[in-house]
């Protein structure tokens, strides 16, 4: 399914892509090096690797979970999933913007996006996890109307899994 809703930037597209597809991969292998270069074996002395490959894909799949990709002019710029937390909880996951197209508002498209699916899927919160060596993701959440889960004057490093959620208003 490919949709293309009001954009803030002419040339995007928002795919609703399986976690197979290839347009996928560029979101998987940045955010691979992503996670190494940030956090090395601090989780796992698999790095990365653990954590990405954490979830079947199916769990990003319908009717529970969503992938979406933005693409501008055929490339995979942004992205992110979410798979079922509970019965009324979606989980976000895999939030990315490519390095090179940063600071325009794309990981904010993204949210927005996949609020709106997991609002249309029956979702009435939100639930996510970042690093505490994200404060670029903890900022976007916090500005987006998340609410954190955690002492925001304590040391991320302590915290080490920084939980947010967000009720969804229902559609009208």
């Amino acid at each position: 399914m490919t949709t293309t809703p009001t954009l803030p930037t002419s040339g995007l597209t928002v795919l609703s892509l399986p976690m197979r597809d290839p347009r996928v991969r560029p979101l998987l292998d940045e955010l691979a090096v992503e996670y190494n270069t940030r956090y090395g074996d601090l989780f796992s002395s698999e790095g990365a690797a653990e954590e990405l490959n954490r979830y079947p894909a199916e769990e990003f799949a319908p009717p529970h979970g969503a992938l979406i990709i933005i693409q501008e002019n055929g490339e995979s710029v942004a992205g992110g999933a979410f798979r079922r937390y509970d019965e009324h909880t979606a989980e976000l996951k895999r939030i990315w913007t490519h390095s090179a197209h940063r600071r325009r508002g794309l990981a904010r498209l993204v949210l927005t996006e996949l609020e709106n699916e997991a609002r249309r899927r029956g979702y009435r919160k939100l639930y996510l996890t970042t690093g505490p060596r994200q404060p670029e993701a903890k900022n976007l959440y916090l500005a987006t109307g998340y609410k954190a889960l955690f002492d925001l004057a304590a040391d991320p490093e302590d915290i080490k899994h920084l939980a947010f959620s967000k009720d969804l208003a229902l559609p009208s």
